[in-house]
């Protein structure tokens, strides 16, 4: 008994005396930090996006019109041969990056990207804008990111340049096994590895990013599932390559047969870009939209919105026409058709954006001297 009494007199005095000493949370995050290699502090949340060319796929990722994809994470598009990953991949998000000052790794494993085809897309191919790899192996690509992220932590935070790798597409990427096995004339192919190795490639991507102004969007194929209870195509890769991803778009061709006006005719002029979110932090997930594509004149920004605003009940059918309800109360009515010119969806994206702000109590209450009521009233509409 007086053994017991003793050592918890010992415990007493022990907690009493570090109590007393302040806890030092900077030298202890400082210390760890130096310790613990691949570690960051604080928060991450992206502070650069780029867009996808479209306002509504920017809203279904994002939850902002004007945002889209952003640094720091990863994001896969999915899909079919021809359903439009590179237009939006190689293409839109590499352009809007560069507009940004963001430079940009664009990795070729298909062979497929010609500078005619992203200058015809607005994309800057110089040297000094993108670094255009070609590269068909799944470790190759490995050790390029892993090489650029170790050189880029070398240096000065404030001589650091926002850099966006995009990975154009990982489904075509191999394997040490695929190419002995080709070689040797055997086409089985290394189902069992590749899997494990595009998410070992996504996983230690999304960990060395974190904290650093660095981006990651690749492109994947999709596959029909066989299963009857959950027919939506198969992303290839496992689905712990899903986990690991930040944000995963799926994407489906469709045709489109449509002229310039809207009407319907019977050759096809282009794909309807059907996109569904499958996976987002900063959104509903599980929402789609489908975005027009024309051969000629490329897509429309404001394509999807109309019928966007239509889901979510901004916009509403009255007879032949959409009737809008704005902010000051005003009914404005349009056919489809004209709604899709200059200014009339961006006066809904802006209001939209202003309906969905929290209500913020402006009143000044000094906190230091307010009493517990004056401050749950001020802060009773936050």
């Amino acid at each position: 008994m007086h053994l017991i009494d003793a050592t918890l007199f010992t415990l007493q005095l022990f907690l009493g005396e570090n109590m007393a000493k302040s806890f030092d949370v900077s030298k202890f995050r400082k210390d760890l930090t130096k310790s613990i290699s691949g570690m960051s502090t604080g928060f991450n949340d992206p502070t650069d996006w780029i867009s996808t060319g479209s306002y509504a796929l920017n809203y279904l990722i994002s939850g902002d019109f004007h945002k889209g994809v952003p640094l720091g994470k990863v994001t896969v598009f999915a899909g079919e041969s021809g359903a439009g990953k590179s237009y939006f991949c190689s293409g839109n998000i590499v352009k809007h990056a560069q507009d940004q000052g963001i430079f940009v790794v664009l990795i070729d494993s298909e062979n497929a990207l010609d500078e005619s085809w992203l200058q015809a897309l607005q994309v800057d191919t110089s040297a000094e804008k993108l670094l255009k790899l070609n590269m068909s192996m799944i470790d190759d690509v490995a050790k390029t990111i892993s090489t650029f992220i170790t050189d880029y932590k070398a240096m000065d935070e404030e001589d650091r340049p926002k850099v966006l790798f995009v990975v154009d597409s990982l489904g075509m990427l191999l394997t040490p096994t695929d190419v002995d096995q080709f070689n040797k004339g055997d086409m089985k192919g290394d189902m069992g590895r590749k899997p494990k190795a595009l998410t070992s490639l996504v996983r230690n991507t999304v960990n060395m990013i974190g904290s650093l102004n660095v981006g990651l969007v690749c492109t994947n194929h999709t596959y029909a599932s066989q299963d009857m209870f959950g027919p939506d195509d198969k992303i290839s890769g496992g689905s712990g390559f899903i986990y690991a991803s930040s944000i995963v778009v799926a994407m489906k061709k469709l045709k489109l047969k449509e002229d310039e006006d809207g009407n319907k005719i019977s050759e096809v002029m282009g794909i309807r870009a059907g996109c569904k979110v499958m996976k987002t932090r900063y959104a509903k997930p599980f929402e789609g939209v489908q975005v027009k594509i024309p051969y000629e004149t490329g897509m429309n920004p404001y394509s999807g919105l109309v019928e966007l605003f239509e889901k979510k009940g901004l916009l509403t059918k009255q007879g032949n026409r959409l009737k809008y309800i704005n902010l000051a109360g005003e009914e404005v009515l349009e056919y489809r058709k004209a709604w899709m010119q200059e200014g009339k969806l961006d006066q809904i994206m802006v209001e939209y954006n202003e309906k969905m702000k929290p209500v913020v109590n402006t009143d000044e209450v000094d906190l230091e001297e307010a009493t517990v009521d004056q401050i749950e009233e001020a802060t009773a509409n936050e």
